[in-house]
């Protein structure tokens, strides 16, 4: 017997008190929960100019529905303003975590933690309740350290990185493996003086429909392409494909050719791999592999960014390098940028540092005095690679959008991702949107097809961020979860669902609104408007990237500024949500240039 979820768990931590609270049914049922109800709370809660860091903000460990009854790692969303872009951020994590948050909150959607503690404390969560208690003994401690501290438990904390308010900080789970990563969610958990949230309690174990439908599941992603896929190697065969398509980019954004690439791919992770990693039943999830800094999981964005984006050919360097990363509690994805965006500054003379492509234990040292802001140069940089650039000057070798540092697919190569990234929701991202993996092989794209390929995956992936569930395995949804709502006693069919994914895009999208963002944030740093220093491929076009953007704008329902227009919010029924702190544009389309 299943026990609906429709509450959440509000923690003030000014006070330290916890309250229950139901969640609208109305929230429930146009949101669904992980994303979706995440926006839908922030939109209601925040003003615009709320601080990121300060006692205000809410930070959000939003579970959905489908919680803990999916194949493979159950998902929690952390959701709140980053303190990285100014806007919407949601970021997720696997692991042990939010499988047993799911057990011990059995009717609720997750945490929504507000205020700030006076000292460092954890939130105990257990028996359908959570307490807040003292953490002043673990200041100051890692990922690992943390969840050390907790036994019996399963932990969600910030390292060093978040205490200092990094803002590419994460938030940890399982001693480091997993992280709540891009975007700076750690930050805001360290500003408000929250070192931990531990939960006791065991995962759900599905029964009747749901456990037929999680065993059917479970085989058909084990035949999947994808299941597949990430059996062989998980994500670091990543950079084996980036480097083998030319969408590598390598040494700072210089080259999409690396000859060190395959000393750090996927054949060197499985000469060291001591085991692998288990992600659910039998499904091999990645390998373990031994460091200086204890076991680490490599991973795609770890080879590609501290390997390939630095130089670095060593593939212990590398994974002890993501190691570091992950115990203090820092994005590896803007953590690399950040180090090699410095590496070419201090070549062009904008700052004073001794580092180079190539120097693993130069890259080490830097990393750590980002994590701790221990010098002006560190400090800068760990505000992101825009402020550094900003204050010390190197605007030409930024590789940001809405001041997050993109992963390392070069948009030179395929037009579709360079759209992708500026529309990105949360800033530079591949996850919204990655029609890379299909242009490469096709050749390059009409407008039409760039467009049609980007809005649908965006909307896709609100979807299934709003269950949550991986979407690894959403990809082997035909029908984006209605079956499973349905065994829940929730209907939906997929048109509701591609709907609700429109409902969910565009929420984010007034909530950004009011913050500010407009057509000029949804655009490409300098570094993609010039050909590669090597002459190596092409150059996104100026001209060609405004028109798709206006046809991008075209097919959402907003007008020409990025805004969406009234009769779309009516479309999507989300004309009671929309206030007055909210500009929208004047009816009409966009320019179809």
């Amino acid at each position: 017997m299943t026990q609906t979820r429709d509450h959440v768990l509000r923690v003030d931590l000014s006070t330290g008190t916890v309250r229950r609270e139901r969640v609208p049914e109305r929230w429930r049922r146009r949101f669904l929960g992980g994303k979706g109800l995440g926006a839908r709370y922030l939109y209601e809660e925040l003003d615009a100019g709320t601080d990121p860091l300060g006692p205000n903000n809410v930070l959000g460990f939003v579970l959905g529905p489908l919680s803990g009854y999916l194949p493979g790692e159950t998902r929690y969303a952390a959701v709140t303003k980053s303190p990285l872009t100014g806007g919407f951020l949601d970021s997720y994590a696997g692991g042990s975590f939010p499988a047993r948050l799911a057990g011990a909150l059995p009717n609720c959607l997750g945490l929504l933690v507000t205020g700030r503690a006076d000292a460092p404390v954890a939130i105990r969560v257990r028996d359908g309740d959570a307490t807040v208690v003292s953490a002043a003994d673990l200041a100051g401690g890692d990922a690992e350290e943390v969840a050390a501290a907790f036994p019996d438990h399963a932990v969600a904390c910030v390292g060093p990185a978040g205490e200092a308010t990094v803002r590419y900080a994460t938030i940890a789970s399982d001693g480091g493996d997993h992280h709540a990563g891009r975007g700076g969610a750690g930050a805001v958990m360290g500003a408000k003086n929250l070192k931990a949230v531990a939960v006791r309690g065991a995962p759900i174990e599905p029964t009747g429909d749901l456990a037929r439908l999680r065993e059917e599941y479970a085989e058909t992603y084990r035949e999947h392409d994808t299941g597949r896929w990430l059996a062989a190697g998980a994500t670091i065969e990543s950079l084996d494909f980036a480097d083998e398509t030319g969408l590598l980019a390598a040494r700072g954004w210089q080259t999409t050719e690396f000859d060190g690439s395959e000393a750090i791919g996927i054949e060197a992770a499985k000469e060291a791999a001591v085991e692998r990693e288990y992600a659910d039943g039998d499904r091999p999830g990645g390998f373990r592999v031994e460091t200086d800094d204890g076991e680490t999981v490599p991973r795609g964005a770890t080879a590609m960014t501290l390997g390939a984006g630095l130089g670095i050919d060593d593939f212990d360097d590398v994974a002890s390098l993501g190691a570091r990363c992950d115990r203090l509690g820092m994005d590896v994805i803007s953590a690399g940028n950040a180090v090699a965006w410095a590496i070419r500054a201090a070549d062009a003379g904008h700052v004073d540092l001794d580092v180079s492509f190539g120097d693993a234990d130069a890259a080490t040292a830097l990393l750590e005095r980002i994590a701790t802001r221990e010098d002006p140069v560190a400090d800068a940089l760990a505000d992101g690679v825009a402020v550094a650039a900003d204050r010390y000057g190197g605007d030409e070798f930024l590789p940001t959008v809405k001041s997050m540092a993109v992963p390392s697919y070069d948009p030179r190569r395929a037009g579709s991702m360079a759209l992708a990234y500026a529309t990105s929701d949360r800033g530079g991202c591949h996850r919204r949107a990655r029609p890379f993996e299909e242009e490469v092989f096709e050749g390059e794209w009409s407008l039409e097809k760039q467009v049609g390929a980007v809005t649908t995956a965006q909307d896709v992936r609100s979807v299934l961020w709003s269950l949550p569930a991986d979407d690894f395995l959403g990809e082997t949804f035909d029908d984006l979860g209605a079956e499973w709502l349905t065994a829940l006693g929730r209907e939906y069919d997929p048109d509701d669902l591609y709907r609700l994914g429109e409902r969910v895009w565009t929420l984010v999208r007034l909530f950004n609104v009011r913050e500010g963002f407009d057509r000029t944030d949804d655009d490409l740093p300098v570094t993609f408007r010039e050909p590669l220093p090597t002459g190596e491929g092409g150059r996104i076009d100026p001209d060609d990237f405004e028109r798709a953007l206006d046809r991008y704008y075209a097919a959402r329902g907003w007008g020409p500024n990025g805004r969406p227009l009234a009769e779309t919010l009516a479309r999507l029924d989300l004309d009671d949500v929309v206030d007055d702190r909210t500009p929208l544009d004047d009816p009409g389309t966009s320019p179809v240039r």
